[in-house]
């Protein structure tokens, strides 16, 4: 317990190695992803070209084409593992990420429409996914609600169903669509950092910037709500009004992770998982699982671009393999009552 005046703060060890851990890791494949390309860089000239005094190849390398993608990796990853913890610890379910319960679909299906029907450009899709992403969570949450309570297991199951018709009335949009458009569409439903710029890391960087210590302060209650709500009821919880808050910050870190990246899947799955485990905690802490989201992000990125050079797949097809496979050993897990 750390003591500021009027003010505690509990430090677990272990959750503060555990985070400084994987900024170390993020940290270590930033400067590794701004040194490898087809004009690669030694670490050191990185390490000055960061500082300002890299030549003008350097900084154009740097600055121009690679820090804008892995930057936007980070926001995106952080946006996406700490939405991932809301949503499973409003759920009380490992299951219940965005990926699963239709808010990233939903953010699919406003892009698609953006791409497809308007012809628009990347400001037109970002403003769809947004859209998308927050009137599929409104959706949810009243087909949900029950005598003005939403209970959880309801939730995770509307919100499968949702996904299920969002999802075939993306198949129909595609079918419908020109190659070209569709090609596009394609690539970005793969969810890709191809060609990522500034104009695409900063507004998820300035949501990050705000959304993220916004679920932060609302943490401890977060806590309250796994015990049930009739126990954070009588503990002074107001359970609904907490919920609705929390939903809808996860859900626009949501949107616009979408917007900028595509529906990457399932690091707002996992990100929150292996925070838990890592940590030792039964509870979600948000700050472990936005950096473990971050850092598994960018790492996942490079592996792509990197592994099957000169071929770079897109992020998407990376994440949904690895994530495949540890979505079946969760399951399997569960089912023999397993801790990792």
């Amino acid at each position: 317990m750390l003591r500021a005046g009027a003010v505690a703060v509990r430090v677990a060890p272990r959750t503060a190695a555990v985070a400084l851990a994987v900024c170390a890791v993020a940290a270590i494949t930033i400067v590794v992803s701004l040194a490898v390309g087809a004009y690669p860089l030694s670490v050191p000239e990185v390490l000055r070209t960061l500082a300002g005094h890299g030549d003008r190849a350097a900084e154009f390398a740097v600055y121009d084409l690679r820090l804008p993608r892995v930057l936007t990796a980070l926001f995106v990853g952080a946006a996406f593992g700490v939405s991932g913890a809301v949503f499973q610890s409003v759920a009380r379910n490992p299951l219940g990420s965005p990926d699963i319960i239709g808010f990233t679909t939903g953010s699919a299906t406003g892009a698609l429409i953006g791409v497809l029907l308007l012809g628009g450009g990347s400001a037109v899709i970002a403003g769809g996914a947004v859209g998308g992403g927050l009137l599929v969570a409104a959706l949810v949450y009243l087909l949900a609600r029950q005598h003005g309570v939403v209970r959880p297991h309801q939730l995770i199951l509307v919100g499968i169903g949702v996904s299920a018709v969002l999802a075939s009335v993306n198949g129909y949009l595609m079918t419908r669509a020109r190659l070209g458009d569709a090609m596009q569409a394609a690539v970005w439903l793969t969810g890709s950092l191809n060609g990522r710029g500034w104009e695409h890391a900063v507004p998820v960087g300035v949501i990050v910037a705000v959304g993220v210590p916004g679920a932060l302060a609302l943490s401890r209650p977060l806590g309250v709500l796994g015990l049930g709500d009739d126990m954070a009821g009588a503990l002074g919880v107001p359970v609904e009004r907490v919920r609705r808050t929390l939903l809808a910050v996860a859900v626009l870190l949501t949107a616009v992770a979408t917007a900028s990246a595509g529906p990457v899947p399932f690091v707002a799955l996992a990100a929150p998982q292996l925070a838990r485990r890592m940590t030792g905690s039964p509870d979600a802490n948000l700050a472990v699982s936005g950096l473990t989201g971050a850092a598994l992000l960018a790492l996942a990125d490079l592996a792509a671009q990197r592994l099957f050079a000169p071929v770079a797949l897109p992020v998407g097809v990376f994440t949904g393999a690895l994530g495949g496979v540890y979505l079946v050993w969760l399951l399997a897990a569960r089912r023999r009552g397993a801790r990792w």
